[in-house]
């Protein structure tokens, strides 16, 4: 569905409320998700798998979906592709590992200095931005669905101190999508590198920084053991969303039931990711400061540098690529528009309460 009645019907609410009684005359189905994550991060991985259980249940397991880990059937960054050829039904994935295939994929995870999450859903639900994503996802034969937030993740982790933008020329980092272009533009030589992999990269001295989530995955990862300074905040990915792709004649092919309770379980376990996160990262950032983690700030200047090379990008980009331009403009305007109103509103709550804990 591309409008937004469809969409909400895909909401937590829905999905609680009960999926449609299933008869015995409906199709058992046995389909394969292929993931762009290891179970080792479970946060993330645990999304998919939840879509899975639920439908499952919903279904009375006519309706079977196997879950398989990054690598187990299909690369990392191979998802999308395989989705679309059809060698699986579906995948899940961060369509910011797509932007070689077209950069618009970007505003379908996470733009620097962009969304957070509860704009990203704002935008998605009552901003337009579904039926644009539809539209994108729509030529590359799939059928996508939020599924999973992380949260505003941090900057990254650096072997030695980041203290002025002439710091970043030369540094060899690990950072994903648009952001990679971002950071090129300060002489950052960016990596497009797994998770799995980015731990021997960074002993190795392969590589002097990574950006990966935030304090949960990467206490488990233990950069904090080879990069000890632990930057934010995250301009890189304020609300990065994660996506169910779905091969469009598999969707197509589903009975009406089927796709519903399909949409409502991705529509829980994208809340179910964030809530995930927000309740596991504050433990595990103590327990990174404990074991040695150096907590900085990016300066002021850093940032601002970071955020007039973003948006010069993306008005380039917006000059050479119609998709993109289409998205860009209108996603814009109501980032400007979001941001008004949260400076009035979260942003000023939050700003007093940390300031001023409970006496």
């Amino acid at each position: 569905m591309t409008d937004r009645r469809g969409f909400l019907k895909a909401s937590p609410l829905a999905a609680l409320a009960g999926a449609p009684a299933i008869v015995a005359a409906q199709p058992a189905l046995r389909w394969r998700l292929a993931s762009s994550f290891p179970k080792a991060l479970d946060a993330l991985y645990a999304a998919a798998e939840q879509v899975a259980q639920q439908v499952s249940a919903a279904t009375g397991g006519r309706f079977q979906i196997q879950v398989f880990a990054a690598n187990e059937i299909v690369p990392p960054f191979g998802v999308l592709d395989a989705v679309r050829e059809g060698t699986v039904e579906c995948g899940h994935s961060a369509s910011y590992y797509y932007i070689g295939k077209d950069p618009t994929f970007a505003f379908d995870c996470a733009m620097p200095f962009g969304l957070n999450s509860r704009q990203q859903s704002a935008w998605l639900v009552d901003g337009g931005g579904m039926a644009l994503l539809r539209e994108l996802f729509a030529g590359y034969n799939i059928v996508n669905f939020p599924c999973g937030n992380t949260g505003a993740q941090m900057g990254g982790w650096f072997r030695r101190e980041i203290r002025s933008v002439a710091d970043l020329k030369g540094l060899k980092m690990r950072i994903g999508g648009y952001a990679g272009q971002v950071v090129s533009r300060l002489g950052v030589v960016p990596q497009q590198i797994p998770g799995a992999d980015v731990y021997p990269a960074l002993e190795k001295g392969a590589i002097d920084a990574a950006e990966w989530v935030g304090p949960y995955d990467d206490l488990k990862l233990g950069f904090y053991k080879v990069a000890p300074y632990y930057y934010y905040p995250g301009w890189a990915e304020a609300g990065p969303q994660l996506t169910i792709y779905v091969n469009r004649q598999a969707f197509d092919a589903l009975p009406a039931d089927y796709r519903q309770i399909l949409e409502s379980a991705c529509a829980a376990a994208h809340v179910g990711m964030q809530a995930r996160y927000d309740a596991r990262n504050p433990a595990a950032m103590k327990k990174l400061i404990e074991g040695g983690a150096q907590l900085r700030m990016f300066s002021r200047d850093i940032l601002l540098a970071l955020q007039k090379e973003a948006f010069a990008l993306y008005r380039e980009t917006a000059a050479a690529n119609p998709q993109f331009r289409k998205v860009f403009e209108p996603w814009s305007r109501f980032r400007s528009e979001q941001h008004l109103w949260t400076r009035i509103a979260e942003n000023s709550v939050d700003a007093f309460v940390g300031r001023h804990p409970v006496p």
